[in-house]
């Protein structure tokens, strides 16, 4: 338990520095680490994971001249890997940002290494300038990205990789998208106005922030008025375009953004599938909030033997899991959690519910197949295999969109079952 109140800077670095290391050793941010963080300390500790994250080569590479010898406790490692973040976001409270490291180092390693943490962090100040111009010379350093990461992006993008890179390491826009069983956009963005919300119209059915709030500040969030979605994952509704009545399966659902999208353009029979009950649960929430209504069910999509019951679909949404090149922001640990061999491993989950899914869609049907992904072995590579595999599909529509300002980076083929 520390002992450092919950509202310091000290507790946040602390908290932070523990995630961080959790996240090196494995540990995916979206196994809830944040949501057992005090409420009070949560914006704090969350800005301090992510910011520490996408820059963690160019931390990598500063502690690499910082300190004589690499550090055997870990943990005291993270520490200053957030600090460092802090000092480079926030120069004007140096000192507030290194005493505070301080504390929070007093709570880890028996409280031997506070000053260890001083001194390296005052080093740092000394030699900032120094050592960023050092920085950015060193392209895997100033890239923030792992080696094989960005082999894989400059042979896909030879002209657009540093313009992904550069995306990859910002924070995200913020995007939502209107219910229109509830109100009309027009409607929310007079809402957000008189909140004092600027935002703009963007897509079919989404409006764009100015700047990143809570979901708290947004009127009628609780009441299923707007969701949050990135403009980029609206477009898998857009695409898939489901018929009034239609029969549709929602092969990998979890958490429920695109689902819930589908179901609120029009009244169709959804089955939500997801492996596992707890990401089921959370889909089954969003759509309470909404108004919205789907079957869902915890099931392996790839093995329809243990809950199809044979009836066939009318059209398949397959968003499949990935590496998540593509939305990297947003996730920053994948930069570090992913190998390179991780991309085959992925493909080959692809094509196996790919293969699964196809004799479940009737003749005429379409299937949509969608990653969060830029690497072309999950994406077209992907398809062109089981094309080859399928040679009666027909490729209807396909779009690989690259991070921007306004979105995430997806992909997205529209596929056809001859009637």
């Amino acid at each position: 338990m520390s002992r450092l109140p919950s509202d310091s800077l000290a507790f946040a670095l602390l908290q932070a520095a523990r995630i961080h290391l959790a996240v090196l050793a494995g540990q995916s941010l979206a196994e809830g680490q944040l949501g057992r963080i005090e409420a009070v300390a949560r914006p704090a500790v969350q800005d301090l994971v992510y910011g520490s994250l996408r820059r963690y080569g160019r931390g990598d590479f500063l502690l690499g001249r910082l300190l004589s010898h690499p550090l055997v406790a870990e943990e005291i490692r993270c520490l200053l890997l957030v600090a460092l973040y802090r000092l480079e976001t926030r120069p004007e409270a140096a000192h507030t940002v290194v005493d505070q490291a301080v504390r929070a180092a007093g709570e880890l390693a028996g409280g031997r290494f506070g000053g260890l943490v001083n001194g390296v962090l005052r080093n740092y100040l000394r030699r900032e300038t120094e050592l960023l111009t050092a920085l950015s010379t060193d392209p895997l350093a100033s890239s923030q990205h792992p080696a094989w990461w960005l082999a894989e992006l400059q042979r896909a993008y030879p002209g657009d990789w540093s313009a992904i890179v550069a995306a990859g390491n910002t924070p995200p826009p913020m995007a939502l998208r209107v219910n229109p069983r509830r109100g009309s956009r027009a409607e929310y963005l007079e809402r957000l106005a008189a909140e004092d919300i600027a935002a703009r119209p963007l897509g079919e059915a989404g409006l764009a922030l100015d700047r990143p709030l809570p979901v708290e500040r947004l009127p009628g969030f609780a009441a299923g008025l707007v969701s949050v979605q990135d403009p980029g994952a609206q477009r898998a509704a857009e695409l898939f375009d489901p018929a009034p009545g239609s029969r549709v399966l929602d092969a990998c659902a979890a958490p429920g953004g695109k689902t819930a999208h589908l179901l609120e353009r029009a009244d169709i029979d959804l089955l939500a599938l997801d492996l596992k009950p707890a990401r089921c649960r959370r889909v089954t929430a969003n759509l309470e909030r909404l108004g919205l209504n789907a079957a869902v069910l915890a099931a392996d999509c790839a093995r329809p033997d243990r809950w199809w019951d044979g009836r066939p679909f009318d059209a398949i949404l397959a968003d499949v899991p990935c590496t998540a090149s593509g939305v990297v922001r947003r996730h920053p640990d994948a930069k570090w959690l992913r190998r390179a061999e991780d991309i085959a491993s992925f493909a080959a989950s692809q094509a196996r519910i790919l293969d699964a899914l196809w004799p479940l869609l009737r003749p005429g049907g379409k299937l949509l197949y969608a990653t969060c992904s830029l690497f072309p072995a999950e994406n077209g590579e992907q398809v062109a295999r089981f094309l080859a595999r399928q040679p009666l599909a027909r490729r209807c529509h396909e779009e690989q969109l690259l991070p921007t300002a306004e979105h995430d980076g997806f992909y997205y083929c529209l596929l056809n079952k001859p009637a």
